[in-house]
């Protein structure tokens, strides 16, 4: 059974991440959508190369069996008890040193498993919270319009530009939907907040916004906040980060398929 480790560990991580690509909305957890028909390429490759390595292990297999016995009928012909003493022990030899390899590469399976079994979950308030409070550099400007009718429905990341950034004060006297999960200060300030992704996980980085006026959820619950931004600080200052909405409801909602936003 060790000569298949290669193949079985690769059948293994093609498969995971087939489950996660092909078969669900997993993969939005860990990379952008466009991304999506490369895992399922990368998957099916992996899946049909544990098959060449399973087949290529066995056919070594069969044919190494097979020199032995041969080899052992050959001296078994030209030699006497003593002879074929030294074929048995030439055979076990050749078979306690094939090409099985070390036990212990069967562990590596165990990450496989894993990644098959329990997908690990989006990033959440601890990643964000790790994320020091640094944001590239942006000039004060104004901003396009908003988009007419209340609420109007922003991400995290457009509704914090505009609220540091835009000299227009497009958001004034406008009604925010934000959504996101909750993060938490140790004093109780809380924040909705989002993870801005350039291409995966990997890369992410924070967008948030405190929220005054209503009671903090639990944290890493998914809300939609439905409120008015209250201005703090001069524009592009650090007193303006992060930004406030004054709460005017909070609904509890399900984490969506894409837990991101795009950066």
């Amino acid at each position: 059974m060790r000569h298949y480790g290669p193949a079985v560990l690769l059948t293994l991580v093609g498969a995971a991440i087939l489950r996660v690509s092909a078969f669900s909305e997993l993969y939005l957890r860990y990379v952008q959508a466009g991304l999506r028909p490369y895992l399922v390429v990368s998957g099916v490759v992996l899946v049909l190369l544990g098959v060449v390595v399973a087949v290529l292990a066995r056919a070594a297999w069969e044919r190494d069996g097979h020199d032995d016995v041969q080899g052992g009928d050959d001296h078994d012909q030209g030699g006497d008890g003593r002879d074929q003493g030294g074929d048995d022990q030439d055979l076990g030899h050749g078979h306690e040193h094939g090409p099985a390899g070390p036990r212990v590469a069967w562990l590596l399976t165990l990450p496989a498993l894993a990644l098959l079994l329990f997908p690990p979950p989006a990033l959440g308030s601890y990643s964000a919270q790790r994320e020091a409070d640094q944001r590239a550099a942006q000039g004060v400007g104004t901003f396009p319009a908003l988009p007419a009718g209340d609420p109007v429905d922003l991400s995290l990341g457009e509704f914090g530009s505009r609220a540091v950034y835009d000299s227009g004060r497009s958001l004034d006297g406008r009604t925010i939907r934000l959504t996101g999960f909750v993060t938490q200060d140790g004093d109780g300030t809380w924040y909705v907040t989002r993870l801005l992704v350039s291409c995966c996980a990997a890369d992410a980085s924070t967008a948030r916004a405190e929220v005054r006026g209503a009671d903090a959820p639990p944290v890493d619950t998914w809300v939609t906040v439905t409120g008015t931004w209250r201005p703090e600080g001069a524009l592009g200052s650090d007193a303006a980060w992060p930004p406030v909405v004054d709460a005017t409801s909070v609904r509890q909602v399900a984490q969506p398929d894409n837990p991101y936003e795009k950066r």
